[in-house]
């Protein structure tokens, strides 16, 4: 009886294939039942290339439909010019960037959701240089809490109250 490998394996299907890779377009040797997937790739660059064009934007299983600045337009520009005036640094504890690794976040001293929930604001007045600071992580956390008053927070800026802000949401009109 003949060795049942290659054409004499009754479950034989004619070996490798020529494929064509879809990033290069070189000519590839593959099983048929290895060159199922969407793309049939002939090196690891080539892969790395594909899954960075593929799995990009709506490409991307978790895609949500769209670029999403969650803070609005102006955001991105006041974050900015805070992190300058600030010098990098936490305005309440001195941890620069350098310290951090990174630089310090930018606080809401008026959060945002005050503005959104008000009737006669937009998300994006949150977004001026007298409601926002430079804070290390720690501070920010206990500016977050209400361990840190927004008065000290202007104070530490040196800037007056911005001229209208919004009341929080569950302040008693009287």
């Amino acid at each position: 009886m003949p060795p049942l490998t290659g054409e004499n394996n009754p479950r034989w299907s004619g070996g490798k294939r020529a494929f064509e890779c879809a990033v290069c377009a070189d000519p590839v040797e593959r099983y048929p039942s290895n060159a199922t997937g969407e793309a049939v790739l002939c090196s690891e660059d080539c892969r790395r290339t594909w899954l960075s064009e593929s799995f990009t934007g709506d490409g991307h299983p978790n895609w949500k439909g769209g670029g999403n600045e969650p803070y609005g337009e102006g955001w991105a520009a006041t974050r900015r010019a805070a992190l300058e005036r600030d010098g990098y640094a936490c305005v309440r504890c001195s941890t620069d960037a350098d310290a951090l690794g990174r630089n310090p976040d930018v606080h809401h001293i008026v959060p945002v959701r005050h503005y959104i929930e008000a009737d006669d604001f937009e998300k994006t007045d949150a977004h001026t240089l007298q409601n926002v600071v430079t804070l290390c992580p720690p501070c920010h956390r206990n500016a977050d809490f209400g361990h840190v008053s927004a008065g000290t927070l202007r104070e530490l800026i040196a800037v007056d109250p911005p001229p209208r802000v919004p009341a929080p949401p569950d302040a008693v009109p009287g």
